[in-house]
C-alpha cells in the first residue's frame, strides 16, 4: 500500500514559486507486520528511504548506488561493521 506526501523541488530554493512532487512512499514487504518499518520510494532520479517510527528523517541515493548496498549486503559485506569487528 502506498501513501503519498508532497515535498518541495530541491531546485525551488526559497522561492515562492514552488514546484511540489508527490512521493509515493511503500512500505518495504521485509517489514512484515512489525511497527518499526523501512518505507521506500522512487523519485525522477533519486531512491529515499525513511523508517516508519522518523519519517521526517529520509535518506536519498541513487539507485545504482543503493542496489549495490542491498548487493553487498546480501553476500555479507557489512558483517564485521555489526559486529563492532573493523
Amino acid at each position: 500500500m502506498s501513501t503519498y506526501q508532497w515535498r518541495k523541488s530541491s531546485y525551488s530554493a526559497n522561492s515562492s514559486n514552488c514546484v511540489n512532487v508527490a512521493i509515493a512512499w511503500q512500505k518495504s514487504s521485509y517489514s512484515g507486520d512489525a511497527g518499526n518499518c523501512v518505507d521506500v520510494a522512487a523519485s525522477d532520479r533519486a531512491m529515499l528511504l525513511r523508517e516508519s517510527d522518523e519519517p521526517g528523517i529520509v535518506l536519498t541515493t541513487t539507485p545504482a548506488a543503493l542496489r549495490a548496498f542491498i548487493c553487498g549486503a546480501k553476500i555479507g559485506a557489512f558483517d564485521r561493521i555489526q559486529e563492532g569487528g573493523a
